[in-house]
């Protein structure tokens, strides 16, 4: 089969390997198209991967090929997507179902072989079925939604001071709070599935600050901003009179160690910080924000991945719920197409800022 394999840090080669053999509880997914997820880049060119060479690529949708000798039958000829942290199972996380946070993972394109390639393979139970509804485009862009959405759901839980379980009584909570000020700072992709997700969810004091026109110029084709866009030199605070006091909740989605103390400083009393953007440097509050945090008695919420425990509840299927009832159009968010063989041409737009782009993606239907 092609595929695009790392041998080292820059090093990235279009070549002939060998199908995967799968173990008895794998199946072998036929790759249909594949996301260029922000952290692939640096991956690639700048720190390499956990061992060479490997396959790159974390965002795949693919049809079920072959199933291993213990694999269910039933997935065969499935249209799939697929979660890419393959947890232990076994630590104290997985025993209580919290994948995301398990303790010793692999990782499809970062730890083992991912999705920049004709096949993969993919352990079962990290198998999600899509239906005729969802395109394979979208279905490779489930896993940034998933994230955005576990950012969501994880802060406005805190955010409602209690830890929810039963999908309704969390429905209510948060219907008794859509009018809350929230500010997404990071316009890049997952941040505009924050703002999608938010909006869906029927939240419309939503405010977000970007960095690029075409940053804004998407959030509008997406039918996201009702005014509520502010560029980054413009002062927040008196961006509207209704946050003078700050915002109830924001979401950092840069990673950047001035704009995760920018956003401590933007939250009003009691309000709720969530930190999403993967860190580009090291993080730290000088001594005057740390007051604030303790003064103002702020809640600082930590999110990675998302959830995915193939119960209804899961991050995941409530992705797949928005996408089978047609309440998001991520498509919306696809910038750039390539074919698997020019898939370099994605990796050195993004690593190159060549040009303005949201979501790259290969094609190989």
């Amino acid at each position: 089969m092609k595929a695009w394999r790392l041998h080292g840090i820059g090093d990235i080669r279009f070549e002939e390997v060998e199908k995967p053999d799968i173990k008895e509880n794998e199946v072998l997914v036929e790759v249909k198209a594949a996301g260029i997820c922000g952290s692939d880049i640096p991956r690639i060119y700048k720190t390499g991967a956990y061992s060479h060479p490997l396959i790159p690529g974390h965002e795949f949708a693919g049809i079920v090929k072959e199933t291993g000798k213990d694999a269910d039958k039933k997935w065969l000829k499935k249209r799939v997507g697929i979660f890419p942290l393959i947890p232990c199972g076994t630590c104290e996380p997985c025993s209580n179902k919290q994948y995301e946070m398990c303790r010793s993972y692999s990782y499809l394109g970062s730890r083992c072989d991912g999705g920049f390639a004709e096949y993969v393979a993919v352990p079962e139970k990290n198998l999600i079925e899509i239906s005729e509804n969802i395109s394979y485009k979208e279905a490779a862009m489930l896993e940034p939604m998933a994230v955005a959405v576990h950012a969501m759901r994880r802060t406005l839980r805190f955010e409602q001071d209690c830890q929810v379980t039963d999908v309704k009584e969390d429905d209510k909570k948060e219907n008794d709070s859509k009018d809350k000020s929230i500010l997404i700072y990071g316009l890049g992709t997952i941040g505009l599935f924050l703002f999608m997700f938010l909006n869906e969810a029927g939240y419309k004091n939503v405010y977000v600050v970007g960095n690029k026109e075409s940053q804004r110029k998407k959030a509008e084709e997406l039918g996201l901003l009702n005014g509520h866009y502010i560029d980054k030199d413009t002062s927040i605070i008196d961006a509207d009179a209704s946050t003078k006091s700050g915002f109830d909740i924001c979401f950092e989605c840069v990673g950047k160690n001035e704009t995760m103390n920018k956003v401590v400083e933007l939250a009003k009393p009691g309000g709720v910080v969530c930190l999403v953007g993967n860190p580009h440097s090291d993080m730290s509050f000088d001594k005057n924000l740390y007051w604030k945090i303790l003064r103002n008695q702020l809640t600082i919420v930590g999110t990675w991945n998302s959830s995915f425990t193939k119960e209804e509840s899961d991050d995941w299927n409530y992705v797949l719920r928005c996408l089978d009832e047609r309440k998001i159009y991520p498509e919306k968010m696809i910038t750039h197409i390539y074919e698997l063989a020019d898939a370099e041409k994605g990796f050195e737009c993004m690593r190159d800022k060549l040009e303005d782009y949201i979501k790259i993606m290969i094609d190989l239907e």
